[in-house]
């Protein structure tokens, strides 16, 4: 798919990957843009910045995403690209705290359940759109930091992955996000940390993987290729790659980082 034309909501756009997103969308000649986000005045001003539409909206409550999604539609158009982009990075192990693992589930997975039950069924109905849903390489992989972060990543993975069996015969396309480090707010202090083992990329050389593999239409879309060769040798000798993970949690037992 070109963007060219089309209507994007980005929901984390007030920073980070989305607030780049947008911008590039822009750059490709996006008919119209929305971003959401918690964070008011710096999603006002990427808005501004992009001439788009900004909708302050907590990503873990329904109702605020049907906000959006009506407020997109009657004040943009029908949405043709869906980000849904928003997370959190906290770390937390097997005692973290029940509401911290809802959390983790609530921004993680359901923020994507829920953009989808609204938009997912009026794209299938047109023949034509497209879901991003960013997980991340520990959603393919896993973290040896934290728990709930590799927990919920996987299920977003997943959950990408019901949509494009269920939506991709009905002209929906979905990819799924998944880097590793992106120089961002999320990653500043964690430099050193474990998913910058193969180091950290900044937001525009996501953005522009994320444009290539929309317009080549392809499932993964992995800013850091070597994931591939990961996931490839995950599969392969299952056992081999726990071991390495147990190696790469003692290097960084002290320094996990994001």
């Amino acid at each position: 798919m070109k963007i060219e034309g089309k209507v994007a909501v980005i929901t984390g756009g007030a920073s980070g990957i989305g607030r780049e997103l947008a911008r590039r969308f822009k750059a490709e000649g996006a008919a119209g843009i929305v971003v959401a986000d918690v964070q008011e005045e710096a999603l006002v001003a990427v808005a501004e910045e992009v001439g788009g539409l900004a909708v302050v909206t907590d990503v873990t409550k329904e109702s605020e995403i049907q906000t959006l999604v009506e407020r997109a539609e009657n004040e943009v158009g029908p949405i043709d690209i869906f980000c849904s982009n928003a997370g959190i990075a906290r770390l937390g192990d097997v005692y973290a705290s029940n509401d911290e693992w809802q959390l983790n589930w609530d921004i993680h997975v359901m923020a994507h359940v829920y953009a989808a039950r609204l938009v997912a069924p009026k794209m299938a109905a047109r023949g034509d759109g497209y879901l991003v849903n960013t997980a991340s390489a520990a959603g393919l992989l896993s973290h040896v930091g934290s728990a709930t972060y590799a927990v919920t990543k996987h299920a977003a993975v997943s959950f990408a992955e019901w949509l494009s069996i269920e939506y991709g015969t009905r002209g929906v396309k979905v990819s799924v996000l998944c880097p590793q480090a992106v120089r961002t707010a999320m990653t500043q202090g964690r430099e050193q940390g474990v998913a910058s083992v193969d180091g950290m990329i900044d937001p525009d050389e996501l953005a522009e993987c994320v444009v290539q593999t929309m317009e080549k239409e392809e499932f993964l879309i992995l800013p850091h290729p070597v994931v591939l060769k990961y996931i490839q040798g995950k599969a392969g000798d299952y056992d081999r790659w726990l071991g390495g993970m147990r190696k790469l949690k003692e290097r960084y037992r002290d320094n996990p980082g994001i």
